[in-house]
């Protein structure tokens, strides 16, 4: 087993950069640094993390337009958080389709203990209808939120997660810049435990959700 240390915000950032509208920053200096063992060669999607990250304190509102707290309302539950727009064109509505087709795959009584949340970093354009509207064509389980853009950069930056407030490109459309993890919080500990980049399929979600359904390394 080795160790590899790096700036969680600048993993997978060469392929993020490359999107033309969910791309990622390289972070900068205060972003947490993330510790991971790992075998060597391994090709494994998921990321176990030696130093969980601490689950997010953001109070936003969810689709209902009510306010939703993070960690009062996702505590001991295991928990699959991701930072997209309902907008983007190709990675955000991909993951969330992954992630979905996998969950379908759990017996019901897990699929109700897992919470999936979907925190926008374009609050803007994506109101708690703009956001209930785009997540019941996914899964309507999912748990949408959107607030202050601040606030949502603010509790992102916490996980290594980088995220620009939205801009025009050079077609004049507007897009949302944004690291693409899934991070994946134990019900055991309600640490940050598992980190997922944009490559993550159905197959990987489906053999891993189990595992982190119990807490347990995937």
């Amino acid at each position: 087993m080795r160790k590899k240390t790096f700036m969680a915000a600048g993993l997978l950032a060469v392929a993020s950069l490359t999107l033309s509208a969910c791309g990622g920053g390289d972070g900068d200096s205060g972003n947490p640094v993330a510790v991971v063992s790992e075998d060597a060669g391994s090709q494994q999607a998921a990321t176990v993390l030696d130093k969980p990250f601490e689950k997010p304190d953001l109070v936003l509102t969810d689709t209902d337009g009510k306010e939703y707290d993070l960690r009062e309302e996702t505590a001991g539950r295991p928990t699959l958080i991701y930072f997209g727009y309902t907008h983007c064109p190709d990675v955000c509505p991909l993951t969330m389709n992954n992630l979905a087709v996998a969950k379908k795959q759990l017996p019901k009584e897990q699929q109700d203990e897992l919470r999936v949340v979907f925190v926008t970093t374009d609050p803007e354009r994506d109101t708690s209808a703009a956001l209930g509207k785009w997540l019941k064509g996914i899964d309507s389980q999912v748990v949408g939120l959107t607030g202050e853009f601040d606030t949502i950069q603010a509790g992102a930056r916490t996980l290594g997660i980088s995220i620009e407030p939205p801009r025009k490109d050079d077609n004049g459309k507007t897009v949302s810049d944004h690291g693409t993890q899934v991070i994946a919080f134990s019900p055991k500990t309600d640490g940050g435990y598992v980190l997922y980049g944009e490559d993550a399929t159905v197959e990987d979600y489906t053999k891993d959700l189990p595992k982190i359904i119990k807490g347990e390394n995937p």
